[in-house]
């Protein structure tokens, strides 16, 4: 009467979710001033807002433009030698294509405007990686004349042309007519990746060659997402090194390392990446990256300040270096672009087995269903086949909870008989299980088979570029929380909104471990208190998940919907309890031949039961 009593609760409790999500498919569909207001949106992003300011990563002293100030005029040729030869002017230089724009400044010849022409944050302004000082990049050298200088306090003349369908910029830091450090960037077409090649021409007499020439970089990554700690749980410094190996420094904390082999570092600032990359690897590399966000808040600019330093070494014959600067989404359809510098690499898939499924497996495959499905219906469909070709291993798992129920009033009968001798009862326990032909560890075996997949769409969700501000139902943003309410005041560990998804998803997952966990609560003594696991785990998933991409939520909540209904089918369908019984029954009849981990268990028990005995005499 009790097991039927639950099945009734089951599908009851099945087809109220059920009957949730097409109720909220029917109420949440845009409306046609929606859409017309999620297009006006869209263009938004050539229109380049004024935003408030923060302070710069690093503020140099402003240099005055001296052409009519002799005073000033010797200073600054006292302060830069033969590098004042170019004028002190101010200004910037525009290097774009169809999606990156780049402003190049005069001064310190390095990138201060850094946007892409395809993007905006989640409050529809244009994305920018580098703005308003929040990046440094210089050179620092010694000249033979004792003078310690650094490319950021030097004025370097533009040079714009085109090269067929590139375009070039030339800055030229200049010590004479002939003589020049050169920062030389070349930029494709719809291309983010651009060239960049440091080279030196004339300055042999001038730069001190028994010195190497150091190379520092500095980034504030820009807040673009709505929840600044879930962006920054995803900002992190990545690198290459030593051929193939990709490595990371801390994700929550401050960390530095110093790698050798470097190749090209990335300042990941979650769905977009700036990397600097080399075609000769650097010999040694400091890298540092330091959190800035303590608390969620919508004041916070900035989500961690990255570092790297090198050196270019020294020699007795010019410098020259060739680079590239990526400035763009963090999205495989672009990266897997530049196979030859393995820029792909610096998305996190996740280690091991779990990154190749979610790189090899299902990304190309949620690319292939979201190219003519909407984006929320091909995380549904994608999530049924996932369940579908899991179903044997759920076939397995319930076969052996059956089982196992079969078993209860045998082992429950033995519990009660020898309550007082733990290790007598774990012995007819197993004895019982080794008669029957069933193996208490055959129902983890199966959950164990699904933590691949599990783990690899846990990384899937937050990280897919192709989820980005991609809406369904109510849902704004597949990668980002959903809100259907604002609190006015923010809980601990859950936050300052209710997201619909994780409700669903916690209820669903209650329901699955009713049919699961729930039928077999008291069936090991000293095992811990299922039921209450069982009510914990769907509200420990309703906060963790609150501040999480509402597409995993989607995954999970549709997952165990599914699961849920395969599990019915089986139990109701498929499996025959009385037929079970009758094959234990038969295998209780059979004679029993020990294996060799079966009989030293048993020697071992029989072992510590007579060392026990002798001990109380």
């Amino acid at each position: 009467m009790e097991e039927k009593k639950l099945d009734i609760n089951s599908i009851i409790g099945f087809i109220l979710i059920f009957g949730i999500l097409l109720f909220w498919f029917y109420q949440n569909q845009p409306t046609p001033e929606e859409l017309e207001a999620q297009k006006q949106a869209s263009e938004q992003i050539d229109q380049v807002e004024e935003a408030e300011k923060p302070q710069p990563l690093v503020t140099p002293e402003a240099e005055p433009v001296y052409q009519n100030d002799s005073l000033a005029q010797l200073a600054y040729t006292q302060k830069l030698g033969a590098f004042s030869y170019t004028p002190a002017k101010e200004g910037t230089t525009v290097l774009e294509n169809e999606v990156l724009y780049l402003e190049i400044a005069n001064k310190g010849g390095q990138v201060v405007h850094a946007r892409m022409k395809s993007f905006v944050t989640y409050d529809s302004i244009p994305v920018y990686l580098v703005k308003d000082g929040n990046s440094a990049f210089g050179l620092q050298f010694t000249t033979t004349d004792n003078r310690v200088l650094n490319t950021a306090e030097l004025f370097f003349e533009p040079d714009l042309k085109q090269d067929g369908n590139n375009t070039i910029l030339s800055m030229r830091a200049k010590a004479g007519p002939d003589q020049y450090l050169e920062y030389r960037y070349t930029l494709k077409p719809k291309e983010y990746l651009l060239d960049f090649d440091i080279q030196t021409r004339g300055l042999n007499g001038i730069l001190n060659n028994n010195q190497p020439v150091a190379l520092n970089w500095k980034l504030r990554g820009i807040r673009h997402n709505k929840s600044v700690q879930y962006e920054n749980r995803y900002t992190r410094l990545t690198y290459r090194h030593e051929e193939d190996k990709i490595s990371k420094l801390s994700e929550t904390s401050d960390d530095e390392e110093i790698e050798a082999d470097v190749r090209w570092m990335s300042f990941r600032q979650h769905f977009f990446s700036s990397i600097l990359a080399t075609k000769e690897p650097f010999e040694e590399v400091s890298l540092r990256s330091q959190n800035l966000v303590e608390e969620e808040s919508k004041e916070t600019v900035f989500t961690k300040e990255f570092e790297l330093s090198t050196e270019l070494g020294a020699g007795s014959g010019e410098l020259s270096r060739a680079m590239h600067w990526y400035f763009g989404p963090t999205d495989i359809e672009v990266l897997q672009q530049y196979e030859d510098l393995a820029l792909a690499d610096s998305i996190p898939y996740g280690w091991g087995i779990f990154g190749w499924i979610n790189r090899y497996i299902f990304t190309p495959f949620y690319g292939f269903l979201s190219s003519f499905l909407p984006f929320g219906i091909a995380i549904v469909v994608m999530t049924i086949i996932v369940r579908i070709l899991m179903s044997p291993v759920t076939y397995k798992s319930y076969l052996s909870q059956a089982k196992m129920k079969v078993l209860k009033p045998e082992i429950s009968e033995i519990n009660e008989r020898l309550k007082d001798n733990a290790m007598k009862r774990q012995q007819e326990t197993m004895k019982l299980y080794n008669k029957a032909g069933v193996s208490p560890l055959s129902g983890c075996v199966p959950a164990v088979l699904q933590l691949p997949i599990f783990y690899a769409l846990f990384m899937f969700f937050p990280t897919s570029f192709a989820l980005r501000q991609k809406s369904f139902l109510w849902a704004e943003d597949l990668s980002s929380y959903d809100t259907i309410a604002q609190l006015p005041f923010s809980i601990p560990f859950y936050g300052d909104h209710i997201s619909l998804f994780p409700i669903l998803a916690s209820v669903a997952i209650f329901f699955y471990m009713m049919m699961t966990t729930g039928q077999n609560m008291q069936t090991q003594p000293g095992m811990p208190n299922m039921k209450f696991i069982m009510y914990l785990s769907p509200l420990l998933m309703l906060f963790f998940f609150n501040n999480y991409a509402s597409g995993l939520s989607l995954y999970y909540f549709v997952s165990n919907l599914i699961t849920i209904g395969i599990m019915l089918v089986i139990k109701n369908v498929i499996l025959d309890q009385d037929k079970i019984h009758a094959q234990i029954q038969e295998q209780k009849q059979k004679p029993k031949k020990e294996n060799r981990f079966q009989r030293k268990m048993r020697e071992m028990m029989e072992q510590a039961e007579q060392q026990k005995k002798t001990g109380k005499k």
